[in-house]
């Protein structure tokens, strides 16, 4: 039962009776909370037409509701704003149905397909905390699509090969003496991220010795032995010799297998993974193709550009002078490579916003070529994420790292889990204490990094995000395992919280609690349209919020009322469930116990 449509065409039906010809759309919004309501209709446009105030037009419209519509109970007026209450028995009515409804928030197929891109390492590092808030996106993006109707394909592109990758090859052939993740103790990401730093100083280090022997640094850096040794091994590589190709692979082994264990403790997965390895060479003939039909053009010197000051961007390299390419090269070849795979409707790419540029450049390149995708291709472009102390334990001092990072709130977790139980995890083994602890950390940090709008600039606070008051992912949860709680009891009691709720007074918070489960399909639905997480996460801290205040206010297991005591059980457990489905389109599982 969907009352928002109910009353929507109830107020049409009005318009049309009580002012003849008069033509409009009816659009409802929520009723803000310091007015009693629960759908508001705005007046404002109707005053010209009908040459009547906005105040009288919604006394006559709200007149003819309550005289005519089979669900509205109540009215009142504030200026131009019909604030519409709606009868208890309409909201019996959309409970019952949604909790029949096992699907209830997954919309019907839409017949398009949407591919969304994401994570993009490079193997000579592990993830890092900016990869976590791309992946959490990714992730989230990719569930809220999937269950507004569309068919979702999660791709990811790993950058692995260039100077940067040769740098942790040429360390490791340095320095290594055969040391092994195993040898070490260490993942394999975090042992090639190792060599990338020690990489680092040593070129740091000729650089400066140079330079007090009278070189220019810009000379330096560019002539230091190190730097002309990776420069040989990347040709090496692109030559194929068997030797640096046997390297590149093992090492890169190594740091597949480390990003593999993370993805599996954050939860992501991918349908398909292509690789820059075997992509870099991609776009040479789109780019011939270009010329071919005008669009790019070709300098003195051979290299290949195209003029886009039309579009307000500038001119763009997209091939060099010796015939090698560039990112933006490999770029279209990919995008062209990923429809051929999978002729998805939409592509999206969730990067940076360092990357802005890059994307205006790709897309306006793609539309001169005329490829029949480029209109529905999007950026998820968001900003970067900062620590109050501007960086927090790592093995190098320099970055986030994303397993330290997870460890981390995994413990501020089970230190706040531990201090608000009061003993009631002495029940749990420790197995299941470790395994709540770090769904409640992960369920921390994930809600933190996307409850907020993503294409803010953020601060990540460890401490803040394990909060079980505030508006956090373990708040949510402990409301989940309330309910849940709850239920268990009343089983203990043999009272089954199933079955059709009969007629029954409701209380205002009761009310309110069935119009946001109400309100859950539209929000998932505006999340998928706008690739907003920060939605499903604000409803779903609404949600438990409103059930904390139902659980304060009126008794449930409590209630001597029969008829009541049902109803209020089926509607925790409905809410429970919604909850469930909103922390599941977050990535968040929420605990039976807590």
């Amino acid at each position: 039962m969907d009352i928002q449509s109910i009353v929507e065409a109830d107020i049409l039906r009005s318009i049309a009776e009580l002012y003849p010809g008069t033509a409009g759309v009816v659009q409802l919004t929520p009723t803000k909370k310091e007015f009693e309501g629960q759908y508001t209709f705005v007046t404002f446009p109707y005053t010209k037409v009908l040459r009547q105030a906005p105040a009288q037009i919604g006394q006559v419209i709200g007149n003819w509701l309550l005289a005519n519509s089979a669900v509205v109970s109540a009215f009142n007026v504030v200026q131009g704003f019909l604030n519409i209450s709606i009868a208890d028995a309409a909201w019996l009515n959309v409970l019952n149905d949604i909790a029949a409804n096992p699907s209830f928030g997954t919309l019907p197929k839409k017949g398009q397909s949407v591919m969304v891109e994401f994570s993009s390492p490079n193997t000579n590092k592990p993830l890092h905390l900016g990869h976590l808030r791309n992946n959490f996106l990714g992730d989230s993006v990719s569930r809220i699509l999937a269950a507004s109707g569309y068919d979702v394909v999660k791709t990811c592109i790993v950058n692995d090969r260039g100077v940067h990758i040769c740098k942790s090859m040429l360390a490791y052939r340095l320095f290594g003496n055969g040391e092994t993740p195993d040898s070490a103790g260490m993942k394999g990401d975090h042992l090639i991220g190792k060599y990338y730093v020690l990489f680092d100083k040593a070129y740091k280090a000729q650089i400066e010795e140079m330079v007090s022997q009278g070189t220019a640094k810009e000379e330096a850096e560019k002539r230091a032995p190190l730097m002309l040794e990776v420069q040989q091994m990347l040709r090496l590589w692109e030559q194929g010799d068997p030797e640096t190709v046997a390297l590149w692979r093992k090492l890169n082994d190594w740091v597949y297998a480390g990003f593999d264990t993370t993805y599996k403790t954050i939860g992501v997965t991918f349908d398909k993974t292509y690789y820059e390895s075997n992509t870099y060479l991609l776009g040479k003939e789109i780019v011939e193709e270009g010329i071919q039909k005008g669009v790019f053009y070709r300098k003195e010197d051979n290299s290949v550009w195209i003029d886009l000051t039309e579009e307000g961007l500038d001119q763009k390299l997209v091939l060099r002078s010796d015939g090698t390419s560039v990112y933006m090269t490999q770029d279209l070849g990919t995008t062209d490579l990923k429809f051929q795979d999978f002729r998805s409707d939409r592509q999206i790419w969730v990067v940076g916003n360092e990357q802005d540029y890059h994307f205006n450049v790709l897309f306006a390149i793609l539309r001169r070529l005329g490829r029949p995708y480029a209109s529905e291709l999007y950026h998820l472009s968001y900003g970067m994420v900062d620590l109050p102390t501007g960086k927090m334990k790592s093995r190098e001092g320099t970055v986030v790292d994303a397993d330290d990072l997870i460890q981390e709130t995994t413990d501020a977790a089970s230190t706040a889990a531990d201090e608000a139980a009061k003993g009631k995890l002495d029940e749990f083994d420790e197995a299941e204490k470790k395994a709540l602890f770090q769904m409640l950390g992960l369920g921390a940090l994930k809600y933190y990094l996307l409850k907020v709008d993503p294409q803010k600039r953020m601060q990540f606070n460890p401490a803040e995000s394990v909060d079980l008051h505030g508006n956090t992912g373990p708040y949510i949860q402990y409301v989940y395992a309330r309910i849940q709680s709850i239920l268990r009891k009343a089983r203990e009691r043999n009272i089954v919280a199933q079955g059709t709720v009969l007629a029954t007074q409701l209380d205002d918070v009761e009310q309110q609690l069935v119009f946001l489960l109400s309100q859950y399909p539209q929000r998932v639905s505006e999340a998928g349209t706008d690739f907003a997480p920060s939605y499903v996460a604000q409803y779903a801290y609404e949600l438990a919020k409103t059930f904390n205040q139902f659980y304060d206010k009126l008794s449930i297991l409590q209630e001597t009322d029969a008829v009541k005591l049902h109803g209020r059980l089926i509607l925790s457990k409905t809410v429970g469930e919604t909850i469930r489905k909103a922390m599941g389109l977050l990535g968040i599982d929420v605990p039976e116990r807590m």
